[in-house]
C-alpha cells in the first residue's frame, strides 16, 4: 500500500509540474498495456515481460530527476518516452526493425543524439557545481559529450554481439551483400586482400543434410553494427555543435536557445 501511495503521489506531482509530458506517458503505457494484453492472449510471454520492462523504463526519467535533483526539460523527456515505446513495442514486438527498412538506423541516430545530451548534461552539472573545481571550457564539455555518446553507442553494439553469441538472437541484423574482399581466400598466406565480386548465390549446406540457398552472400552483423555507429557519430556530433553553442553563448541570456530544451540541469531551490 505504501508503494501505490507513493505511486499515485508522484504521478499527481507530474502530472502538476509537466501535464504534456504526463499525458504523452498516460497515453503509451495504455497502449503499451492494450500490447501487454495482447502478448498474454496471443502466448508471447517474452513480449509480455517485453512491456513491463517497458513501464518500468517509462519511470526512469522522473525517478532521476527526484532522485539526482535535476531537471529533464520536457521535450527532451518526450522524445525519450517516444524513443522507448518506438525501439521495444513497435521495434521489436510489431517488428517494425524487419518491416521499414530505415526503422532501425533512425533509432541509433536519435540515441547518438540524446546519449551526446546526457553527456553534455553532466559534464555541465559537474562544471556548475560548487562541490567540484572541474572547470572544462565548451570545446572540452563538446568532446565529453561526443565520446559519451559514441561509448554508449560501442557497448550497446557489444551487449547485441553477447546477445546474438550467447543466447541465439539476431540483434546484430544480417545484410546481403553482391562482393567482398578476404585474406582468407590467398592461397599463399601473405595477407592479401583477394576480392570476391558479382556474386549471385550462396549455398549453406549443413550437417544434416539440409541445404540452404541465399540470393548473394549473408554478412552476420558487421554491416550492421558498422551503419549503427556511422549514424551514432552524425547523432553525437550534431548535439556535440548544438551544445558547444549553447554554452558559448549561454551568458548572452539567449532564452530561445533549441539546446537548452535537451540539456538536464540542476534543480534551482
Amino acid at each position: 500500500m505504501a508503494f501505490v501511495s507513493r505511486f499515485i503521489a508522484n504521478a499527481r506531482i507530474a502530472a502538476k509540474e509537466k501535464p504534456g509530458v504526463f499525458g504523452l506517458y498516460a497515453v503509451l503505457s495504455a497502449i503499451v498495456a492494450a500490447v501487454f494484453v495482447r502478448s498474454i492472449f496471443e502466448g508471447r510471454y517474452e513480449y509480455a515481460l517485453l512491456c513491463l520492462l517497458v513501464i518500468v523504463l517509462f519511470w526512469v526519467p522522473s525517478a532521476l530527476e527526484r532522485k539526482l535533483c535535476i531537471e529533464i526539460p520536457s521535450v527532451l523527456e518526450a522524445i525519450i518516452l517516444f524513443f522507448i515505446f518506438a525501439a521495444e513495442i513497435l521495434g521489436e514486438i510489431d517488428a517494425f526493425y524487419i518491416k521499414i527498412p530505415f526503422w532501425d538506423t533512425m533509432l541509433h541516430t536519435t540515441w547518438g543524439f540524446l546519449a551526446a545530451g546526457i553527456g553534455f548534461a553532466l559534464a555541465d552539472i559537474l562544471n556548475r557545481s560548487q562541490a567540484t573545481r572541474l572547470q572544462l571550457t565548451p570545446i572540452y564539455m563538446a568532446i565529453t559529450a561526443f565520446c559519451f555518446s559514441m561509448t554508449a553507442g560501442a557497448i550497446w553494439e557489444l551487449f547485441e554481439y553477447t546477445m546474438d553469441s550467447l543466447v541465439g538472437f539476431d540483434m546484430q541484423k544480417d545484410t546481403i551483400v553482391a562482393a567482398f574482399n578476404s585474406v582468407t581466400l590467398d592461397p599463399t598466406g601473405t595477407n592479401v586482400a583477394i576480392p570476391v565480386h558479382d556474386i549471385v548465390s550462396t549455398q549453406i549446406a549443413t550437417a544434416s543434410g539440409e541445404t540452404v540457398t541465399i540470393d548473394g552472400y549473408l554478412d552476420i552483423g558487421l554491416h550492421d553494427s558498422m551503419a549503427d555507429l556511422f549514424v551514432n557519430l552524425i547523432g553525437a556530433v550534431t548535439f556535440s555543435v548544438i551544445g558547444f553553442i549553447y554554452v558559448k553563448n549561454r551568458n548572452r541570456g539567449n532564452k530561445k536557445s533549441f539546446a537548452r530544451h535537451f540539456i538536464p540541469k540542476l534543480r534551482t531551490k
